[in-house]
């Protein structure tokens, strides 16, 4: 299965380089704007979002910011041939920016950048998929304990002492996330 990387950049040029580099490993899609970035993400689930700073209508970190919330697992890198700082620092601290690379970019550090993002991508969403596993397991022996309580408190009356030591708890050996 090849990733889905989307590349955002309002120069043709950057995102025509951008494509080269990209299209024999992965499945690359491209926008020239946020709002063609934002619709695609509607209706593909990218891996990997590689967008340039400044553009017009909506800023790369504005972007970054909204998709966010509609790709929470997708890995961003921004893009930039400027540097500003505040909003550079306060992208990143917050969560929505993965890297940061300066233009011009050197090929070799970009890809070996997009693989470790890729890498990274493959490891939230595993470890998301099992913390989804885990919610359903804890969820199944919460009901399997109340079955065995229900059971444990039926029996109460023709074997009294035996529900009180039967009874299941799991409530500490499970409550543990997946690191």
């Amino acid at each position: 299965m090849k990733y889905k990387i989307l590349v955002v950049d309002d120069e043709p040029a950057n995102v025509r380089a951008l494509e080269r580099l990209f299209k024999q490993d992965y499945d690359v899609f491209t926008a020239g704007s946020g709002a063609d970035a934002l619709f695609l993400l509607e209706h593909h689930d990218m891996a990997l979002l590689i967008a340039d700073q400044r553009m017009p209508g909506m800023s790369g970190i504005e972007l970054m910011q909204r998709t966010a919330r509609l790709r929470p697992h997708m890995v961003r890198i921004l893009l930039t041939g400027y540097t500003d700082v505040d909003s550079l620092i306060e992208a990143i601290n917050s969560g929505y920016v993965y890297k940061y690379i300066t233009k011009p970019w050197n090929n070799d550090d970009l890809s070996l950048t997009v693989a470790r993002a890729l890498e990274h991508y493959e490891t939230t969403r595993s470890r998301h998929n099992l913390q989804m596993i885990n919610q359903r397991l804890r969820s199944r022996l919460r009901e399997i304990a109340d079955l065995a309580g229900d059971e444990a408190t039926s029996n109460d009356a023709s074997h009294p002492g035996v529900a009180a030591e039967s009874k299941l708890d799991f409530g500490s050996d499970f409550s543990a996330g997946v690191v």
